[in-house]
């Protein structure tokens, strides 16, 4: 891994994290280094169970890693309290989950503000800025409806706009197209795309080599270690997303 620069977001080095299991205790994942540049996206691919969300969930405190370190925007994290790891998680990541993981009980604009309610927003400055960002990501329409009765594409971009409702520098998306269809999924890719050319770093675990192919560099995973790292450009041939594509997998 690349030394860090002061424009770096996400710096982690050796994360270890084994978890028990019938007989033998598996190492979800293995000494894994990740290095993520501010308005840099890295996609993150590999086979089922090979620890792509694993490494997600280390890197945005979902999970604690055993051993190794992890520096977000700057500041040393993996030390840190439960308390103070979720306060510094809701100023400086924004999560983007394959299940949506929405509020059923709240409306698509509730939802999206209430990350920057938790950090003590004012009311009329949440419900501004999610209304702005629905606006911009094309649901403000549906701003008033519960989840369920959002396509999967609406549900995504809602879960999107919560996401940046904190500007936070850095996203993690878990198989962010993994529940839409073709037309959501490109819809997806675009937006991605728009944040990219906004300079926001992104890190991405995906089985759609589509996804993959869009980023800036690719890692690629296996047995809870990194066993790959390719740097794309922009327009990947179709030979690289057939290779891809056999590194597909579910989590």
């Amino acid at each position: 891994m690349s030394e860090a620069s002061q424009e770096t977001v996400l710096v982690a080095r050796g994360l270890v994290k084994t978890f028990p299991a019938e007989g033998k205790p598996v190492r979800a994942v293995d000494g894994v280094d990740v290095l993520v540049e501010a308005g840099e996206t890295v996609s993150v691919m590999g086979p089922s169970g090979c620890g792509k969300s694993t490494l997600l969930h280390l890197v945005g405190g979902l999970e604690r890693p055993d051993a190794g370190e992890i520096v977000l925007d700057g500041r040393r994290v993996d030390g840190l309290s439960e308390t103070a790891w979720a306060m510094l998680r809701r100023r400086t990541i924004g999560f983007v989950f394959q299940a949506f993981n929405l509020i059923d009980e709240l409306t698509a604009v509730e939802n999206v503000e209430l990350p920057a309610l938790l950090i003590g927003a004012s009311s009329s400055n949440a419900r501004r800025r999610a209304l702005e960002l629905m606006e911009r990501l094309g649901v403000a329409e549906r701003a008033n409806h519960l989840p369920d009765r959002l396509s999967g594409g609406e549900a995504q971009r809602v879960a999107v706009a919560r996401a940046l409702i904190n500007e936070p520098p850095l996203i993690l998306a878990d198989e962010p197209t993994g529940n839409l269809d073709s037309r959501a999924t490109g819809e997806m890719l675009r937006l991605f795309a728009d944040l990219r050319s906004e300079g926001q770093s992104l890190l991405v675990v995906t089985h759609d080599a589509r996804v993959a192919s869009a980023a800036d560099r690719l890692l690629t995973m296996r047995d809870g270690a990194i066993v790959g790292h390719t740097r794309l450009d922009a327009g990947s041939p179709s030979e690289l997303l057939r290779d891809l594509a056999g590194l597909g997998g579910d989590r």
